[in-house]
């Protein structure tokens, strides 16, 4: 038997607002959930979009210059090897 995947947190606000309703207590069920979703999150290994993009950003020149330096390695390859065949 699957067990059934819980619920994304926005139904599960949802759920707890409709319980609460209009009640004084809903203010305090709010902060609650909010307090613990901070803390949950805060617990969580992320990184900030910004963080995320500045990285990417890195990556691609990295990449960008290791098919450089692989382009000019080879050709330095091939004159190496024609230097060789002269001799």
């Amino acid at each position: 038997m699957a067990i059934k995947p819980p619920p994304p947190p926005w139904e599960v606000l949802q759920q707890v607002n409709d319980l609460v309703g209009s009640s004084g207590l809903k203010s305090e069920v709010d902060k609650g959930v909010r307090t613990l979703a901070q803390s949950a999150l805060a617990r969580l290994d992320v990184v900030s979009r910004e963080e995320f993009d500045a990285q990417a950003e890195i990556l691609k020149r990295t990449r960008e210059r290791v098919v450089a330096l692989e382009a000019e390695l080879e050709a330095m390859t091939r004159e190496l090897e024609a230097l060789d065949q002269q001799d």
